[in-house]
């Protein structure tokens, strides 16, 4: 298999990168890691005129804080921000979740951001993002904007960014230091897709849950964040009952997508499994 015909740039800058997206618009595609592009490619499912590479991009390549947000840049890749002692301090939970995506080899080339925008539902990272209430720094050659990560994943593989748009940036939100925090899933085989996964964070005090932040993927057609979870655990004790409410909350807002990999009543039987497991180990402690 082999892509269609396509040109190719390398800019050296961000202007660079922007001014080649106002150009060719839908025509273009920015390339990465490519860990998902180029095998769309070579499917020829998409046919980009224009590959614009940002691996010269050194500008885009940093982790920083910056107030009460991480900032990691489009060219982190996935491996760099596993390592990130600021990633392990700030958000622990991304930190957990990012030994999951793929092998080491994947994440050596791939980028935080290039999962953000690629989307796919069963992805590790906008379950992530959506749980940490990520914010998407979004650049085009006018302009910037945010986007709020719950108004950022539209539908499988499709986002709320426009043509000639680029996600330059995403910004964390740091978690407190005595935050708790789970990321699990399930899947068929190491390494390959997720069948479900969740994302939690917890506020605790003295027993009693006083935030809470659920996010799952595979349980619908984009990483959701599930707010009746969140509302069943808030003002509670983490006890059995608190469990059992939970998980009956999240059995009713899910709507899994059904495919050769699990059916719905899987995803939904799954994902109340994994909420049950990082309950019940809070329960525990």
């Amino acid at each position: 298999m082999k892509p269609a015909p396509f040109d190719f740039r390398a800019p050296p800058d961000l202007a660079g990168v922007l001014d080649l997206l106002a150009e060719y618009g839908e025509d273009s595609r920015v390339l990465a890691g490519g860990q998902s592009l180029v095998p769309l490619m070579n499917l020829r499912m998409v046919q980009p005129a224009m590959l614009i590479s940002i691996n010269r991009c050194d500008d885009l390549d940093t982790i920083a804080r910056q107030d009460d947000r991480l900032i990691c840049g489009a060219r982190v890749r996935q491996a760099a921000a596993e390592e990130s002692e600021l990633v392990q301090q700030d958000c622990p939970l991304l930190a957990a979740a990012l030994p999951y995506v793929g092998g080491q080899a994947n994440r050596n080339r791939g980028t935080v951001c290039g999962s953000l925008a690629h989307a796919d539902p069963l992805a590790e990272l906008p379950a992530v993002a959506l749980a940490l209430d990520a914010e998407m720094h979004v650049a085009t050659r006018s302009g910037r904007r945010r986007i709020a990560a719950r108004d950022f994943f539209v539908g499988e593989l499709d986002t709320a960014l426009q043509p000639g748009e680029f996600l330059e940036a995403v910004a964390f939100q740091r978690q407190d230091a005595d935050e708790r925090c789970a990321f699990l899933e399930l899947g068929n085989r190491r390494h390959g897709f997720a069948v479900a996964g969740l994302a939690l964070r917890l506020g605790v005090q003295s027993g009693r849950c006083v935030m809470a932040s659920v996010a799952v993927m595979g349980g619908g057609a984009t990483a959701r964040r599930i707010s009746a979870v969140e509302a069943a655990l808030e003002g509670t004790l983490i006890d059995e009952i608190a469990v059992a409410a939970a998980v009956a909350a999240l059995s009713e807002a899910v709507v899994p997508p059904v495919d050769v990999h699990a059916d719905a009543e899987y995803r939904r039987h799954a994902l109340g499994v994994l909420l049950e497991r990082a309950l019940r180990s809070e329960e525990e402690r």
